[in-house]
């Protein structure tokens, strides 16, 4: 999966929490994330109110996507708050967020399709 299709994968699905999301729909995302982040807060020094706004936008893909990749790794989506859980919390989450997804189908549906790249021939 590419970076625009990661986006876009995380966008369409904005609010739905069902299914899984690959590492690189995650990561990509997240990496999305963190540039429209620090564009923001470039673009704050003329508009004052940007950098919330897109904080604020992002928030709940965010979440969602990171609900979808707890289930890849066959983890509840419950998961996500260690985020709140200072250090520890936040090196096992990572260590979820980074392992990879659970072959064939689990609770939580099919894999997630990944693109592969085209052959060369």
């Amino acid at each position: 999966m590419d970076f625009q299709t990661a986006i876009r994968t995380c966008l369409q699905k904005y609010v739905d929490i069902n299914g899984r999301a690959s590492r690189p729909e995650y990561w990509w995302f997240l990496a999305f994330q963190v540039v429209a982040v620090i564009a923001a807060a470039i673009l704050d020094i003329f508009v004052g109110f940007l950098q919330a706004l897109v904080i604020l936008g992002l928030l709940i893909p965010s979440v969602t996507s990171g609900v979808r990749r707890l289930h890849d790794v066959d983890k509840s989506g419950w998961w996500l708050l260690l985020s709140l859980v200072p250090l520890f919390g936040w090196v096992l989450l990572l260590v979820f967020l980074a392992q990879r997804g659970t072959d064939g189908a689990n609770r939580y549906g099919e894999p997630p399709v990944v693109a592969e790249a085209p052959a060369v021939a």
